[in-house]
């Protein structure tokens, strides 16, 4: 396991923008550098929330499944997460959540920072992509069809990192998290949460390694960032 709160992400955001999601690094090995990750599968089926030793694919219609050692990530952000300061939060709206750890852990603002927030959700509004339906396709592409639903009173676990600006492309800039039910059955990227007496774990991130991949398809990909395309399909 990786050194505590030290980050590796396996390829870049803007290489999913570009479609490029054919393959990637098996289920086992993004497990052996962390305990908490988000990412996708090939051919961006469905969202990836990794959790203590767990891969899990959040697909679409909100169906959860545990991935397979042997099942490959084309792209992943994943931390040995310990938590600096843990608070008992109140959580109005996403938005809340940078306010949160502004005030918990300057200075981060050019900080990746990750977190995990536990407890009984007021509301969870959470987004799966269906997968691509031709090679190449783009992830902005995706976000039309995705499928989108709401949970309200849903107790589980949410996983986040937030991004400096100076990175999107590399990642999503700003805030980026998912959800897995308690009852590992519903989850989703999240788009909108609410909610009251949830346990928020939180810490700074200043070691990041990138993994690229060496493929050809990655190597073709034009890798611009797509500052719209990327706030359209995050939310």
């Amino acid at each position: 396991m990786e050194e505590p709160n030290h980050i590796y992400q396996f390829s870049l955001l803007n290489a999913l923008m570009d479609g490029v999601s054919a393959s990637g690094i098996p289920v086992s090995k993004f497990l052996s550098k962390g305990n908490q990750g988000l990412g996708t599968f090939v051919l961006m089926d469905g969202e990836l929330l990794s959790l203590d030793g767990v891969v899990y694919q959040l697909q679409s219609e909100g169906r959860v499944r545990e991935a397979g050692n042997d099942e490959q990530i084309p792209f992943g952000v994943t931390t040995n997460f310990v938590a600096e300061k843990t608070e008992t939060v109140k959580l109005e709206n996403k938005v809340a959540i940078d306010k949160i750890l502004d005030t918990n852990l300057p200075p981060s603002a050019n900080l990746f920072v990750t977190y995990r927030i536990t407890g009984t959700f007021t509301h969870i509004k959470a987004r799966t992509v269906k997968g691509q339906e031709y090679p190449g396709q783009p992830l902005s592409e995706l976000g039309d069809s995705q499928f989108v639903s709401t949970y309200d009173n849903i107790s589980g676990t949410v996983i986040g990192f937030r991004s400096p600006k100076a990175f999107q492309g590399l990642a999503v800039a700003g805030e980026h998290l998912h959800f897995i039910s308690e009852d590992r059955k519903v989850g989703g990227h999240v788009l909108e949460i609410s909610g009251e007496n949830l346990k928020m774990g939180m810490a700074r991130v200043k070691d990041v390694h990138v993994e690229l991949p060496t493929g050809k398809d990655f190597n073709e990909a034009t890798l611009v960032s797509d500052d719209a395309g990327i706030k359209k399909v995050e939310g």
